[in-house]
């Protein structure tokens, strides 16, 4: 037997009514626990007192002011020479034991008390000095208050009450939570859910937003594997088939098949470094002037390159072969298509560092420099054919930057060619 229960919804009404349950315990014990103990000690007292004052009275003979009393404060006084009691009376009782120990301080003598629970009296035999009984009744609440019972009706009202109130909102996040466990299921299943929305608390819709942020990586991470694997048929094919026809013909020379393989050997090392993705790195303190020059001479030795740096450029933490990586694509990519002039700048800010390369070749379109940062894509009618490329160097740029936080753009230069902005926080 499971004394914890499994669902979320159960284990939260426990969560829930368990420390209510115990909290009001502690209240009624502490505060009415004593409260009772006063209270019934004062109504023993003041009963007793009343009965040791009328018991005075008998011993002088006084009946008037027996009567006179008794009819004032409610009590019925009998004085008997025999009486049919139960052979055990209720001195020991929780509701008279308080008052046959004030009787015994009071009369010195002892007194036994009976009690009627179904008529809710109380008798109480006292001795007089003639040998006879003189018999007290009166209702129970003289010594007895039922506060403490009604004090526990109000807590179990409470916890209905709680119940009743708590128990839908608790259904109701249950429900969210179940809807996102379904979502998850079918998810993983490779399956949508139509009209699936976040709903809920803020957690849990945060946690449905994740969710939802998570499928469409997935999704976008097996569409890129996908292409990737018809990108990588199609790239192949083609070079190998020059390169048998070629053989076959006996057109080929030993400079052409080099140039081949290079070209498959550069494609293929495209593939594998964006499949990859980037190696776990530490972070460590750099200066972009520095890596974008040596990258800039590297890529275009024969074009003049214009660098605007800062005087004391900022300073942050970040993965260098990944940033380096990052920047080589893109000022490759420049590089490749720049006709005489390559720009560089850097501008630095309270939180961010804003870096834009520049060419003066023929650009992006408009329309497609949104599909210029996707996998395998290839602008032909932009870019000329003769520069090759895989189609993945601004991906993984991208991909890098917005690993670090940072966002890249593609906008039109002053230039007259591509304007590539980065921006990447402190």
């Amino acid at each position: 037997m499971r004394l914890i229960p499994r669902s979320f919804l159960g284990r939260t009404i426990l969560m829930v009514f368990i420390p209510l349950v115990m909290a009001l315990l502690i209240v009624a014990n502490s505060f009415f626990g004593n409260h009772w103990k006063k209270v019934h000690a004062t109504l023993a007292r003041t009963l007793a007192g009343e009965i040791a004052t009328m018991v005075h009275f008998m011993d002088q003979n006084n009946t008037e002011a027996v009567k006179m009393l008794a009819s004032d404060i409610g009590i019925n006084v009998s004085v008997n020479e025999k009486l049919n009691r139960p052979s055990a009376n209720d001195n020991k009782s929780r509701e008279a034991g308080p008052l046959v120990s004030e009787l015994q301080q009071r009369l010195k003598q002892p007194a036994n008390v009976y009690i009627d629970r179904g008529k809710r009296l109380i008798f109480i035999d006292v001795p007089t000095k003639d040998n006879k009984t003189a018999t007290f009744a009166t209702s129970m609440h003289r010594i007895y208050s039922t506060s403490a019972e009604v004090f526990l009706l109000w807590v179990i009202g409470a916890i209905l009450i709680v119940s009743v109130l708590v128990t839908p909102l608790v259904v109701f996040h249950t429900r969210s939570i179940r809807r996102i466990a379904k979502a998850a299921n079918k998810f993983g299943r490779g399956m949508d859910v139509p009209g699936f929305q976040p709903s809920g608390s803020l957690e849990i819709r945060e946690a449905a937003k994740a969710m939802i942020t998570m499928k469409e990586r997935l999704n976008r991470y097996n569409k890129t594997r996908t292409d990737m694997l018809n990108a990588v048929g199609h790239d192949l094919k083609t070079p190998l088939t020059r390169m048998r026809l070629a053989i076959e013909t006996d057109s080929a020379s030993k400079q052409d098949l080099l140039h081949e393989i290079d070209r498959m050997s550069e494609m293929v090392n495209g593939y594998l470094a964006f499949a990859r993705g980037e190696a776990p790195e530490i972070e460590q303190a750099v200066e972009l002037p520095a890596m974008l020059t040596r990258i800039a001479r590297d890529a275009a030795p024969d074009k003049k390159i214009v660098l605007q740096f800062p005087e004391e450029p900022a300073q942050f933490y970040a993965r260098p072969n990944a940033l380096t990586s990052a920047f080589t694509n893109i000022i490759e990519n420049a590089a490749r298509f720049t006709k005489k002039t390559l720009k560089i700048s850097e501008i630095d800010s309270e939180d961010s560092v804003t870096v834009v390369i520049e060419d003066d070749g023929i650009g992006i379109p408009d329309d497609k420099k949104e599909l210029a940062l996707q996998p395998f894509v290839r602008l032909d009618e932009s870019r000329s054919e003769s520069t090759g490329g895989t189609g993945l160097g601004l991906s993984i740029a991208k991909t890098a930057i917005e690993n670090h936080g940072g966002q890249i753009f593609l906008e039109d230069s002053e230039l007259g060619g591509l304007r590539v902005r980065v921006v990447l926080p402190l």
